[in-house]
């Protein structure tokens, strides 16, 4: 009953002798403790100290054993908690690596470093699912998705979705529901106030579970933004042949690869004028050069025309003698350095420097 005694506070580290009197016998040695009262030993010390212990992602068979454990205890002697605090310390300091929550962990620390399919084929043959919290990946998801998601699914459970939202996200996911069914689901949630924390959950891993079993798309683009940006790379003859068989088999797929294109004629329509300066600088002088002289076309005239107006006048000055100076430029060339300085600007976009307008946007009086 040693371990009692220590576990208890009860004064049992030594033992006296009977009605007699005499000298203590030699303290006990140390009582060995299960794991489950060591734990409950530690965590109990952890919190007082003041520690943000995540027991939440414990298993829950785990956390009742704790919560358990942790009730049937009382005062623990001094000498024990320091002994337990100890060997805690001890493992911890041994621990290398850790490697936790079998292949489902696996995969979610791998995620983003392994293909999603592979990902995916795994989860499929090993039946398990993503760990984690599954509101967090569904407050991850586009509102476009969370707005289908929420449209296929009962009122109830919608309203549930709504309820676990961010309140930004969540009105997001209002304005992209249609009026009748966006009302429906808001009153729903006034019925909500019973709903209890394993339903939540369980609701959570239903909707979650939907995002393991969609297929994982080949590629992250769209259709029309990958010939888009194919086409953005070819000759201007190669470009507008295909855009017009595109016209002819599929005219809505030719308008989304026109969308995604960017080419040296579009810079009037979609550059503004104060980036122009920005756009010549980022472009090698030799390359800007042979784009301005190659112009030819009056698209591409006009293009070439817009950046020189919109640049400082002796900027503009010195390349228009330049481009004097060095006469014809052969098409091939020519045709090489636009894409190039549509290349830059497109890259300028993307950084930052830079703001295309949409290509439906008319451009703004000068």
């Amino acid at each position: 009953m040693q371990q009692d005694r220590a576990v208890a506070g009860l004064p049992g580290a030594v033992n006296t002798t009977g009605a007699g009197g005499g000298m203590p016998e030699q303290a006990a040695p140390p009582v060995a403790l299960d794991d489950g009262t060591k734990a409950a030993i530690v965590v109990r010390l952890l919190l007082n100290e003041g520690a943000d212990l995540p027991l939440e992602e414990l298993p829950e068979a785990l956390q009742e054993k704790l919560i358990q454990r942790m009730g049937d205890m009382r005062l623990v002697d001094r000498d024990t908690t320091i002994r337990v605090a100890q060997e805690f310390a001890t493992i911890l300091d041994s621990v290398g690596l850790s490697f936790a929550g079998g292949l489902a962990g696996a995969l979610s620390a791998l995620d983003g470093r392994i293909s999603p399919q592979t990902a995916q084929r795994l989860r499929k043959e090993a039946g398990v699912r993503q760990s984690g919290d599954p509101w967090d990946r569904l407050q991850a998801l586009p509102v476009g998705d969370l707005a289908a998601m929420a449209a296929t699914e009962s009122i109830e459970v919608a309203a549930v979705l709504l309820s676990k939202l961010e309140t930004a996200r969540a009105a997001e996911l209002l304005a992209h529901l249609p009026g009748p069914l966006a009302r429906r689901i808001t009153y729903a949630v006034s019925q909500t106030g019973a709903v209890t924390p394993d339903a939540v959950y369980r609701i959570g891993m239903s909707l979650a579970a939907q995002l393991d079993d969609k297929p994982v798309p080949a590629f992250d683009r769209a259709p029309g933004e990958r010939l888009g940006a194919i086409l953005n790379q070819s000759a201007s003859a190669t470009r507008d042949e295909m855009l017009s068989a595109l016209d002819e088999t599929d005219a809505a797929f030719a308008g989304a690869v026109r969308r995604a294109i960017f080419t040296f004629a579009h810079i009037p329509a979609r550059l503004g004028s104060r980036d122009a300066a920005a756009v010549v600088r980022a472009v090698e002088p030799a390359t800007m050069l042979a784009a301005l002289a190659g112009a030819t076309e009056p698209a591409d005239r006009a293009a070439a025309d817009f950046l020189l107006d919109n640049i400082s006048n002796r900027m503009a000055d010195n390349l228009r003698e330049e481009m004097a100076e060095r006469g014809a430029v052969p098409a091939a060339e020519a045709d090489a350095a636009m894409t190039a300085v549509a290349t830059a600007i497109r890259g300028l976009a993307r950084d930052g420097a830079i703001t295309l307008r949409p290509e439906d946007e008319d451009a703004p009086a000068s």
